[in-house]
């Protein structure tokens, strides 16, 4: 059991009181069952503990009315930000609170002081966000800045990159608002030794007093057990209490108390100006030693961060889509370590001069290109905007790099943060890895060198006992070597379930109970997220962790290839254990990860919260048929399986094709509903429905006929489906165009082909005019169309789809064969054969079909850039508004559309920042999904829409994406080839 003092034991009848009790004085969201409880029972660490039930308040009078009524049960509380703590803070039994949804506000800033006053839930890029526009930021940069909440980062007083600059959370908190855990509300600020007219009542005046007395009376030995470095981030802060740190900020206290003394109800935070001029130094060295070695003389140059990145950070990058070409373009040679020196001084001159001052210090320090290893190296110089962002967007990462191993053993946190001095930072980490070679493991290390804090992780396997000793030996010979250096056990991610344990070596008996004495004056009862600081359990207790001695997942039939992982299922369980909490999918801007949840802001709706109950099910922790049950439908609703996580999330957890396998499963345990097969048929019907074209339009024009089909088949009203046309895309011949011409082949898609064949015509015309021989073949089997079975997997028709799959394959793999490009203008199509088809086929028939499939724009890219592509384009209007569709922005394959339009004379190509379009295919049709579609569209695609002028063009690929655009702004929008075409006839109309 984690949590000690007032949880006690309590019957189902109790519990069910107290939820429906929270339930009716709560407006906001009360959770009781298994499958949300299972979502907060974790969070970045590697343990797991099932809260009794979670709260999302919608105010502040509802989160501390939650504590009263957990108070009135005897029932602890956990609050709760973006659950991305490293150590266990977060998860405990009791009741958890979740400030992230609602309690999110800028509640004040003041500009010219430079102060704001934040909600304990607003996430940090959020706050920055809006900060940016008046010169300021809150520059504490956490990696997680994404989904940080301010209120997590006070609990755990968390430091960034930058802190050699800025110092940490506690040096930029100026005050806290928090209740104690009797409900008593206090104002937590500087007060003077004699507490005058300090405004609190009597309580909190005794509370202080009380506090400073300890402060004095211990004064002595803070000063001799606090280790002196910056980076000292564990225990309570008692040395903000001791006489010479005068006046004394009791806020300070709070920093880094893990939510164990107060319950926080706002934040007041001293703010900087932002950068504006920043250069960087990749220092590359040729041994690990020789860079940790560099660190203590680098920072004499007064940068504001020194950031390492090791070999093991760099190898696992370059098998990252996402972050290939920054490696690529930064790193020379074969470097045994990177370290980051970032300048920022006000003028920019200054900071190339700082710049200059790095490669001469590099050589002072013996170091060169052409010497032998140990002294090989030199800097690279990063001046360019976009690269230093690509880089910090990596270097941020490296947490989730590091845990992109498909393998069972992962990078374990729990010497993660350990601080030392500089001059002894190349030898502790030489003695470190002896440590992890001597228990039969390696390690990872990244972050901060400029404090001497590195993100050090062996990779070790905790469902193995032998493993979970070999991290106990590790945590007890890696702290005892801190301590001889005099530095900190806890650098930056603070205790936790982790680290509390050791405090009695670190801090010696005597300031332990002073801890004891600073937990009970402020929480008698022990209400307030027990034992963590204090009376914490063994780090090592593996009932706690998230794979406990007894975790199994049983072997599952699985639809898909998952050969890359391991586990059951062919390797879905290890597919789906990638996961690792951090969080990146909760992200609210940038990117496109993870729509649903920046629509609705539950757990239940991201990635990770998906990813988690996924997990859950298969092991049996939420009963026996889970993974097919209407609980994990319910979770799986709104996932739009618009693939960012595939591209976005950098352990690559891809819930798009993890939700097929669930549809499959749901599909064999529960068959198909109507709406299942009117979808995943549609390849089937469309050429029968082409033939009776006003009849099957006939439901979009009578509103009875949409009630009727909202209540049978689930398809909302307020949608008007596609119109079928009788028109359908025929092809007069198999080939078109020059003889002599290049071969390419055009996928004729079923959406295009049945309902928008102007998009076909316009493609067919654009690569005949270029000079292309294009074949239009017809499936070998004379059977309908080709399709790619896209409908089929988003009804969990697997083998439906790989029907029709092998039926495209047959007919293109001659073609394929010879290296002739299969082109397609659907992206959801096109890129099923770059992605599923390799999930249902491994043969070399499937590969090489996949491997020439391109886009209608990848291909003309690479023509272009090639020189080979003629095509005499004249100016049409002088603006495209482009929204890309979410498979293209996974596969990389929307830069070569902003490409191919600036191709056109004249034109201005101007591409909406937007996630998802929310209609991802029968998604935005659903009548249970309809309101989140819109939701998501309205986030930032449709406004931007709405404002662009009459004349400008809507340009999206993606057939879902056009209907959304016109359903939600009356505005049509258009496939390139269309625009394109446009562009031919211009050109003709001026000859």
């Amino acid at each position: 059991m984690a949590a000690t003092g007032a949880e006690k034991p309590k019957n189902s009848a109790e519990n069910s009181r107290l939820a429906a009790r929270l339930a009716r004085e709560i407006t906001g969201d009360v959770f009781f069952d298994a499958f949300n409880r299972g979502r907060y029972a974790t969070d970045a660490s590697f343990y797991q503990i099932l809260p009794l039930g979670v709260v999302v308040p919608r105010t502040m009078d509802e989160a501390l009315r939650a504590l009263a009524i957990a108070r009135d049960a005897g029932r602890i509380v956990t609050p709760r930000g973006g659950g991305t703590s490293q150590c266990g803070q977060t998860v405990n039994e009791g009741i958890v609170v979740d400030f992230s949804k609602h309690l999110n506000r800028l509640l004040s800033l003041d500009i010219e002081d430079r102060i704001c006053v934040v909600e304990p839930g607003i996430v940090l890029d959020d706050l920055n966000r809006q900060l940016k526009q008046h010169g300021l930021w809150f520059p504490v940069d956490v990696s997680t800045a994404s989904r940080a909440t301010i209120g997590g980062m006070a609990g755990n007083n968390s430091c960034g990159g930058r802190s050699l600059r800025y110092g940490t959370m506690r040096d930029n908190t100026r005050s806290m608002d928090a209740a104690l855990a009797n409900g008593t509300l206090l104002h937590f600020g500087e007060v003077p030794r004699d507490l005058a007219r300090v405004n609190s009542p009597q309580s909190g005046l005794a509370l202080f007093r009380d506090m400073l007395d300890l402060g004095e009376r211990e004064a002595n030995e803070i000063s001799e057990r606090f280790p002196k470095v910056q980076r000292r981030v564990g225990g309570y802060n008692l040395d903000a209490l001791v006489p010479r740190n005068a006046p004394n900020n009791m806020a300070h206290l709070l920093v880094g108390s893990e939510g164990t003394l107060a319950f926080t109800t706002q934040v007041e935070l001293k703010l900087w100006p932002v950068i504006r001029n920043k250069v960087l130094g990749v220092c590359h060295f040729g041994s690990f030693y020789e860079a940790m070695d560099a660190a203590q003389h680098l920072v004499k140059l007064r940068p504001i961060a020194v950031e390492l990145v090791d070999r093991t950070m760099i190898a696992l990058g370059r098998d990252i889509s996402m972050f290939r070409p920054v490696i690529e373009a930064t790193v020379r040679g074969d470097p045994d370590a990177l370290l980051i020196v970032e300048f920022a001084e006000e003028d920019q001159p200054d900071n190339l001069q700082k710049l200059k001052q790095l490669s001469e210090l590099m050589s002072d320090l013996g170091f060169g290109w052409n010497h032998p290893q140990r002294k090989w190296g030199g800097v690279i110089d990063v001046i360019e905007p976009a690269m230093q962002t690509a880089i910090a967007d990596f270097r941020t990462s490296g947490l989730n790099v590091m845990m992109s191993m498909k393998q069972e053993g992962k990078p374990v946190s729990f010497v993660e943060d350990c601080a030392v001095p500089l001059p002894h930072l190349a030898d502790y980490t030489e003695r470190l890895n002896a440590i992890f070679a001597k228990h039969g493991t390696r390690g990872t290390m990244y972050a901060h060198a400029s404090e001497g804090c590195l993100h050090v992780r062996p990779v070790l396997n905790l469902k193995l006992e032998k493993d979970v000793e070999a991290m106990r030996a590790i945590a007890e010979e890696t702290f005892e070597i801190v301590r001889e250096y005099k530095g900190s056990h806890s650098g930056e991610h603070g205790d936790g379930l982790v680290r509390s344990e050791f405090h009695e070596a670190m801090f010696g008996s005597r300031i332990v109970a002073d801890f004891r004495e600073v937990k009970q004056r402020f929480d008698p009862d022990n209400l307030l997220n027990p034992g963590k600081i204090i009376d914490a359990p063994k780090m090592d207790d593996r009932s706690l962790f998230r794979y406990r001695p007894d975790y199994r997942v049983t072997e599952v039939k699985t639809a898909l290839d998952w050969s890359a992982y391991p586990g059951a299922g062919g390797g879905f369980q290890g597919a789906v254990e990638m996961c690792n909490n951090n969080g990146a999918c909760r992200k609210l801007e940038g990117g496109v990860m993870c729509p649903s949840y920046r629509a609705t802001r539950n757990e239940k709706d991201v990635t990770r919260g998906r990813a988690n109950t996924l997990r859950l099910a298969i092991s049996g922790q939420l009963g026996p048929g889970a993974l097919a049950s209407d609980e994990m439908m319910e979770t799986l609703k709104l996932c739009v399986s618009c693939k960012a996580c595939r591209h976005e999330c950098p352990t690559g957890v891809d819930m798009a094709k993890m939700k097929i396998e669930v549809l499959a499963a749901r599909a064999a345990s529960h068959g198909l509903s109507l709406r299942d097969r009117l979808v995943g048929y549609l390849p089937r019907y469309a050429g029968l429905a082409a033939r009776f074209a006003p009849l099957a339009n006939w439901r979009n024009n009578s509103p009875l006929l949409r009630k009727l089909f909202e209540k049978f088949a689930g398809i909302s009203a307020n949608r008007a489906l596609p119109a079928f046309r009788r028109d359908v895309f025929r092809p007069g011949a198999e080939a078109l165009g020059p003889a002599d011409g290049c071969e390419v082949v055009l996928f004729a898609d079923t959406f295009n082909r049945a309902y928008e064949r102007e998009n076909l015509d316009a493609a067919l015309r654009v690569l005949v005019e270029a000079g292309y021989r294009v074949h239009l073949p017809s499936p070998t089997d004379r059977a309908p169309p080709l399709c790619c079975g896209r409908t089929f997997l988003s009804a969990g028709l697997v083998e439906q789809a790989r029907s029709e799959l092998n039926r495209l394959v047959a007919t293109y793999a001659p073609f394929a064969a010879r290296g002739v490009p299969i082109i397609g203008l659907e992206p959801s199509c096109l890129l099923t054969l770059r992605d599923e088809l390799l999930s249902l086929r491994s043969d070399n028939d499937a590969k090489s079909v996949s491997a020439h499939a391109l886009l209608f724009e990848e291909f003309l890219v690479r023509e272009a850039e090639a020189g080979r592509l003629k095509l005499p384009l004249g100016a049409i209007p002088t603006k495209a508004l482009v929204h890309g569709h979410c498979h293209q922005k996974s596969f990389g394959a929307f830069k070569p559309v902003e490409k191919v339009l600036r191709l056109i004379p004249d034109l201005g190509v101007e591409t909406v920042e937007s996630s998802c379009c929310g209609m991802a295919g029968a998604f935005g049709y659903g009548a249970d999904t309809y309101q989140a579609s819109m939701e998501m569209a309205e986030l930032s695609l449709l406004p931007v829409v709405r404002r662009a002028d009459t004349a400008t063009l809507i340009v999206a690929d993606g057939t879902s994406c056009r209907h959304q655009i016109k359903d939600g702004t009356n505005r049509a929008a258009l496939h390139v080839a269309r625009v394109l075409a446009m562009s031919l006839d211009s050109a003709q109309s001026n000859r």
